[in-house]
């Protein structure tokens, strides 16, 4: 019952801010490695971001983690809130729902959560290197951090 109405206020606030006004924003794909420090994990994976309005970006995300035997992936569907800072740069803010999945020796272990980002991205030229913190709540509530590249598509 818990998760239901998580998802469902994650989804009234994702339907708030699809009606905002579209500003001239672009979307933007790109890699990243990070390090879970509660798992003792290091990661590797995508993102993808597609503008909402000026300020507000849907933000899925993809992990996988280097496991010494099996399999471990997380997916996440964030919002994202810039933060202008001037300069071509911006602090932001986030979260949403995030998905575990690790499985070893045909055993596997699934779990949803929730997640709480925040970080620094450049936005100057084509390709804008960021910095992230993310906090993983699950079961056992995580922490990791990530550096990536995000290059513009349209």
């Amino acid at each position: 019952m818990k998760s239901l109405r998580h998802t469902l206020s994650l989804a009234g606030l994702l339907l708030a801010c699809i009606s905002l006004p579209a500003h001239a924003q672009r979307a933007h794909i790109g890699p990243h490695f990070g390090y879970n420090f509660d798992m003792d994990r290091a990661a590797i994976g995508g993102q993808m971001l597609l503008p909402l309005s000026e300020n507000v970006e849907l933000y899925p995300s993809f992990d996988y983690y280097l496991v010494n035997s099996g399999n471990q992936f997380g997916l996440s569907g964030d919002l994202k809130f810039r933060m202008p800072t001037g300069y071509g740069s911006a602090f932001y803010l986030g979260g949403g729902l995030n998905y575990q999945n690790a499985s070893s020796g045909g055993v596997s272990n699934n779990d949803t959560g929730w997640d709480m980002l925040f970080g620094f991205e450049s936005r100057r030229g084509l390709a804008h290197p960021y910095i992230e913190g993310r906090v993983l709540g699950h079961s056992n509530t995580s922490f990791q951090i990530g550096a990536g590249l995000n290059f513009t598509i349209f």
